[in-house]
């Protein structure tokens, strides 16, 4: 089976160009799963039913949609499933900051705007309160004409974004490829342990062990830390992998079952559907049909 690839687009935004803005009113969406070197993001109104795939994240949106993404790996789509409306927005903005710690960004003034862009390089989605927070500043850039008053306009939108609650994470790191970090250094040795053996059996009296505790202490150490329980964690992050795989690679969904860290493969499979809302076999299809070679 000849393995698809994930548009690499081009866009419009040139090397001194500090953005493009693309400001549209149609009745469908027709392009297929993508990846580019800048950033984006994109908002979504009168659209529910669409389905918006961010890596091994797979959602039906509502009315209103508004995702950050900051990683030129990181595949993602909106594709038109169930919706019926016949007058879909949609403002996509794309830009790029340095992220550098000794960029501008990392100035003081900037400090949970930069947080926001690093977070996203997992897509990022925001809640309907944090939309309706910018969605003046949203509705009206495209008619910006002064590029200075427009980049100001669009800091503005996505500094407020940076200070609303309720935003999430979109795609698992380990599907993104994004390495994991935390505000602790045992909850950052444990997640590095299991990054690197995430394919092997990992008991929790061993990570108990590397965080210099007690298994029942870690464990609540670690919900209060990360704010899921530790196997939730772990079947994460395999997941992530497997998803991967599926993704790039041609092994069977046996092979990826073992590989990833699962030791049944029915179980495998239900687990999968559990969180994935499809078999592994389906994930793979889904992501295939619509990518093509460029």
């Amino acid at each position: 089976m000849e393995v698809s690839r994930v548009i690499h687009e081009i866009t419009p935004l040139m090397g001194k160009d500090a953005l493009y803005i693309a400001d549209r009113r149609k009745k469908e969406f027709t392009y297929p799963i993508h990846n580019h070197e800048v950033f984006e993001l994109n908002f979504v109104e009168h659209a529910a039913g669409v389905r918006r795939i961010v890596g091994d994240s797979n959602e039906v949106i509502g009315d209103f949609d508004l995702v950050l993404i900051t990683s030129p790996d990181l595949e993602h789509v909106w594709e038109q499933n169930t919706c019926t409306s016949d007058d879909i927005r949609e403002v996509t903005v794309q830009f790029y900051f340095d992220l550098a710690e000794d960029s501008f960004l990392s100035k003081n003034p900037f400090f949970s705007l930069r947080k926001m862009l690093l977070e996203a390089r997992k897509g990022l989605a925001f809640s309907l309160d944090a939309i309706m927070r910018v969605y003046h500043q949203i509705d009206t850039l495209s008619s910006v004409s002064e590029g200075f008053y427009a980049m100001t306009q669009f800091m503005t939108i996505l500094y407020e974004l940076s200070k609303c609650s309720g935003s999430r994470t979109l795609a698992t790191s380990s599907f993104a490829k994004v390495e994991v970090e935390s505000d602790s250094r045992r909850v950052l040795k444990v997640k590095n342990f299991i990054a690197k053996n995430y394919m092997d059996e990992i008991r929790l009296a061993t990570l108990a062990e590397i965080a210099g505790m007690s298994p029942s202490a870690f464990s609540r150490f670690f919900k209060l830390h990360t704010g899921r329980n530790l196997s939730d964690y772990i079947i994460e992050i395999r997941l992530g992998y497997a998803s991967r795989m599926l993704v790039d690679t041609t092994k069977s969904v046996a092979e990826i079952c073992y590989q990833s860290g699962f030791n049944n493969l029915s179980n495998f499979n239900r687990i999968f559907r559990k969180n994935k809302g499809c078999s592994p076999t389906e994930f793979r299809e889904n992501y295939h049909k619509t990518r093509i070679i460029v």
